[in-house]
């Protein structure tokens, strides 16, 4: 029978805190603060509100980058929003989306009769892209034990592929094995070779994979391993072009020196013309040729 007061108390205060009114701000929140969607789909960025007062808030939505842009303001979409876009309460849809409209959007609440006037939740979208056909480079013609590096990249797909290469359309392997004379890195699409031999001759293609659509190859690319004769042969090329030259410089020099261009040609004329005059007035001994010019008397 004591109880019974006590029973009553607590069942009135709990009537009392029931009856009296919460006092409730502005409050903003999103069901899905991370939104991924496939090109060129709809992306639904949600956005929820509650305020203590007011009933017409104000609601934007701002992207944010290196200058923070409006997508929904003063009561309208703008930019490249307007026309494929619209709003539910505070929640946008977005139609046919591309790869520009990834990014963090800031869905703002503004209520001037609450208490707190805003309320604010932040989205990010990523608009997923499947592969597109990588760029590929594969070297046509290597020397025989020299390093080399074939190159693959797709610049285009989110998230990022990952590569595979193919030679004579067999998978290679990406194990760091010991009887591998190659490294390929899935990350960056590269593939090396420490020492290529002539057995690594063949079709190469790579191939680009991201999970999001079909993966996608770039066309086959034939590598060419040379021997050394290819290489005595460029030296024997090379040894015939320099005699070439240097037989054209001498007859540069020859013919220059014929019509006494050069300095030192005129100056080897001049020295020959010299010794030739000398030669002719050199005075001569020869009795035949003896002139009497003065007589003695004894």
């Amino acid at each position: 029978m004591a109880q019974a007061p006590l029973l009553t108390c607590n069942a009135l205060l709990t009537l009392t805190l029931l009856l009296i009114p919460c006092t409730i701000s502005v409050t903003v929140s999103t069901s899905k603060p991370k939104v991924e969607v496939h090109e060129n789909t709809n992306a639904i960025l949600a956005c929820e509100f509650r305020t203590e007062k007011e009933t017409n808030p104000r609601i934007e939505w701002k992207k944010k980058g290196k200058d923070i842009s409006y997508v929904y303001f003063d009561g309208e979409f703008t930019g490249s929003f307007k026309g494929r876009a619209s709003i539910d309460g505070a929640t946008v849809t977005l139609r046919g989306v591309t790869q520009k409209d990834s990014g963090v959007y800031n869905c703002e609440v503004t209520a001037r009769r609450d208490k707190i006037h805003l309320g604010e939740v932040t989205v990010t979208l990523t608009v997923l892209v499947p592969p597109h056909s990588p760029s590929c480079h594969v070297p046509e013609t290597v020397m025989r034990g020299s390093a080399v590096e074939l190159h693959c990249k797709d610049k285009l797909s989110v998230p990022p592929s990952v590569y595979s290469w193919y030679k004579d359309n067999k998978p290679m392997s990406t194990a760091h094995l010991p009887d591998i004379n190659y490294s390929l890195d899935p990350k960056t699409g590269t593939l090396k070779f420490k020492s290529v031999s002539t057995s690594d001759a063949g079709q190469y293609r790579c191939e680009a994979s991201n999970g999001v659509g079909a993966p996608k190859s770039c066309a086959g690319q034939h590598m060419k391993i040379t021997e050394f004769e290819l290489s005595l042969t460029l030296v024997i090329a090379v040894g015939v072009g320099a005699g070439l030259f240097l037989l054209s410089c001498s007859l540069i020099i020859c013919l220059c020196c014929r019509r006494g261009c050069c300095r030192c040609c005129r100056k080897q004329k001049k020295k020959g013309k010299q010794k030739r005059y000398l030669h002719l007035h050199r005075p001569t001994t020869d009795p035949r040729h003896y002139k009497h010019t003065k007589s003695f008397m004894i």
